[in-house]
């Protein structure tokens, strides 16, 4: 929340790309869900014209998230960049992101123009945050610019300065075409539609692109640049940013980081593509569609939202009580949420999402069950899935490497939340004389739920997060089940460290005893390793209205009331005879 979609407002109107008047705060800020959470989930592109001199430059500017869990926008952002703005809160001061951001962009030998944010606000202590960015990026105060995106402050100079040191693209518009696809999405009459980063020559409609990846051949139906909506062009040339739509159907054939050449380029391609890491997964979760009808309407609208999320993984998955669905990988809680509610807003589908897991791994003993499973490791993905007790010999759990930056009064509080949390402290170390640089080996469980909303709450949210992934490390573990009435609600089934079951099984069973609303009769809610229950709380009914049946009124009043019933329906998941909503779950997870 350091001002970059302001900051990219303000650049958008000194441009004239938009006016003044028409006063949309976070303009490139387009999802319904962006504007409802307040936050920059998906990264977007906008081609402006600066005149800087008399000269006229075009740039193209891309508005990343910040979030931890959308760090994989800003990998693919930055192969296609020449440049960026690193932009530095002057209250907050650095932040976990900003040192993970900032070493990203060095492996990729990006320019960066270091930029404190928010020098009107009251508390703003640049001199600080410029302390900051020497101690640990060796950033000189000369180089860093004073702005307030807010009200306009020396963001000219960003322009400026963006021209005089951000280097333009290497490319030539007289060698073959050659670009680099690195965002796609989908539209129902055109297909997918390809964003790309023109290297070298040029494209216009009617043009025959072959995929280096997949070696098919597409003609150019038709091309044009974001300004910030689509504006259709006669050609694009390199150093452009612009989208093409080939009329291509198939979302598979799409890859970010794909070349894109003429028809009849030769083999070698002359510029050195950056690569963009794939990105790994960090937990699992189940999403089943409402009603079982839906399965085939669901996986279509995947496929078009991950078309748009390559951070998402997706694999075909059966439960004996939820049915068909899909096990999809996310980077993190808020990420799974966004993308959940993406498909409920964005196109109608929604869906029953099981407790999230990280990827455990076992070792297996016997030849018997090596076999059966082709190997005497098993990774394990979904809990449900995990092999017989009595077949494992070991438990791995994956690690990562947390890095914490806090005002040092909070340096005790979060050595508590991070003991709690099984974490290993590495590093302590002052960045100044106030704000602390902590480095904690934790498990990946422990952090990758509802860790950062704690941290956030115990800082009064002055403390930032970010984690790297370290490996895995031998464990004790045991699956955690939970049951209503005696049936098994399997979205909620958790591999977890076996001395804090009984703690974590209190904790759930307590939350589940809020979230489910109470019925008509009692409800037995228990947690449960193996056969053995473990924690049990009792959901007592509520008193029946024996007025409820009593209606009096016209027969529209009674159509709405029936459809209300049927929008509530939609909302709810069945365990038994039970009724649940379907966000119960997740809401009982965050805490």
């Amino acid at each position: 929340d350091h001002g970059k979609s302001t900051l990219s407002d303000r650049l958008l109107e000194l441009t004239g790309v938009v006016s003044k008047e028409e006063n949309v705060k976070q303009y490139l800020d387009k999802l319904q869900v962006e504007k409802e959470r307040g936050i920059t989930v998906k990264a977007q592109t906008v081609s402006m014209i600066y005149k800087h001199k008399n000269e006229e430059y075009l740039l193209n500017l891309i508005d990343t998230p910040g979030h931890v869990d959308f760090q994989y926008e800003v990998w693919r952002s930055l192969s296609a960049s020449q440049g960026a703005l690193l932009l530095v809160d002057a209250i907050s001061g650095v932040q976990a992101q900003t040192v993970a951001h900032f070493n990203h962009a060095l492996l990729n030998d990006i320019t960066l123009i270091p930029i404190i944010n928010k020098i009107d606000m009251k508390n703003a202590d640049p001199k600080r945050v410029g302390e900051q960015l020497n101690k640990l990026f060796s950033i000189t105060e000369n180089e860093t610019l004073l702005v307030s995106a807010k009200n306009g402050t020396n963001v000219e100079k960003v322009l400026s300065a963006i021209v005089e040191n951000i280097p333009p693209p290497k490319g030539t518009t007289d060698k073959q075409f050659e670009a680099l696809m690195f965002d796609s999405w989908f539209e129902e009459n055109k297909g997918v539609v390809c964003l790309i980063a023109v290297h070298n020559g040029s494209l216009k409609v009617g043009d025959k692109i072959v995929s280096k990846t997949t070696k098919q051949v597409y003609e150019v139906k038709s091309i044009g640049i974001l300004h910030p909506g689509e504006v259709t062009t006669n050609v694009l040339q390199a150093g452009q940013v612009g989208y093409i739509k080939a009329n291509i159907r198939n979302t598979s054939e799409t890859i970010i980081g794909d070349i894109l050449v003429s028809e009849n380029h030769s083999e070698t391609v002359t510029f050195n593509y950056p690569k963009i890491p794939e990105a790994k997964p960090m937990l699992f979760a189940g999403l089943y569609p409402c009603d079982q009808s839906q399965t085939a309407a669901l996986k279509s609208s995947l496929e078009k939202l991950a078309l748009t999320d390559r951070s998402v993984t997706i694999a075909n998955e059966t439960s004996p009580a939820l049915g068909y669905g899909f096990r999809l990988g996310f980077l993190g809680v808020l990420h799974m949420e966004v993308f959940s509610q993406r498909l409920d807003q964005d196109f109608d589908a929604p869906t029953v999402v099981t407790a999230p897991s990280v990827t455990y791994k076992v070792k297996l003993k016997g030849q018997k069950a090596v076999k059966e499973f082709g190997s005497e490791i098993v990774y394990v993905t979904n809990p449900l899935k995990l092999p017989e007790v009595n077949r494992i010999e070991e438990y791995y759990e994956p690690m990562v490497i947390g890095t914490i930056i806090t005002p040092d009064e909070y340096q005790n509080v979060l050595n508590t939340l991070c003991m709690q949390r099984r974490g290993e402290q590495k590093e302590s170390s002052y960045i100044d004389e106030s704000r602390l640089l902590l480095k904690y080996r934790f498990p990946l469980s422990e952090i990758v739920v509802d860790f950062y909303d704690e941290l956030k709450h115990l800082t009064s949210g002055y403390a930032s997060f970010d984690y790297e992934d370290d490996g895995y490390e031998k464990s004790n573990l045991v699956r955690l089940d939970y049951l209503l009435n005696g049936d098994m609600v399997e979205e909620l089934s958790s591999l977890v460290f076996a001395p804090h079951a009984r703690e974590i099984a209190a904790k759930n069973c307590e939350r589940l005893l809020k979230v489910i609303p109470r019925q008509q009769y009692n409800i037995a809610i228990q947690a449960a390793v193996g056969k053995k229950i473990i924690c049990r709380e009792n959901l007592k009914p509520y008193r029946k209205d024996v007025s409820a049946k009593l209606y009096g009124g016209d027969k529209t009043r009674l159509q709405k009331l029936l459809a209300h019933q049927k929008e509530g329906k939609k909302r709810m998941r069945s365990v038994g005879n039970i009724d649940i909503p379907r966000d119960s779950f997740v809401k009982m997870l965050r805490k």
